[in-house]
């Protein structure tokens, strides 16, 4: 059984935007938090972005003022706003569940790749 689904993951040239999405059934329910990796061939995953259940927000120093990550609620969903996307910023992005009140409910989605050229 698939948890969680993510899509919204493409080609752009630098400087373009892409929006990610992440639908975790019982997101909102179990109260959990949400957060963005992304790791680059050959290269060491890498946090970027993170939502509490509260809302609060936290971003990378890399990405501060670019990514932008929001919820719904209704939906069980966790956006990513990628704008000013940048050749460094080409990696396969993931969203991880987290501090869910089911703990089988903190678990990876499959990814989804994100390709900027110059």
């Amino acid at each position: 059984q698939v948890q969680l689904v993510e899509s919204g993951g493409g080609s752009v040239q630098a400087g373009g935007s892409l929006r990610l999405s992440c639908t975790a059934p019982g997101f909102t329910s179990n109260s959990c938090g949400m957060a963005w990796y992304r790791q680059a061939a050959g290269k060491q995953r890498e946090w970027v972005p993170s939502i509490g259940t509260d809302g609060s927000t936290s971003d990378a120093d890399s990405v501060k003022g670019r990514f932008t990550i929001s919820k719904d609620k209704a939906k069980d969903t966790v956006y990513l706003q990628m704008n000013s996307l940048q050749p460094e910023d080409t990696a396969m992005y993931s969203c991880k569940t987290r501090f869910c009140a089911a703990a089988t409910l903190n678990q990876w989605a499959q990814g989804t790749q994100v390709t900027v050229s110059s």
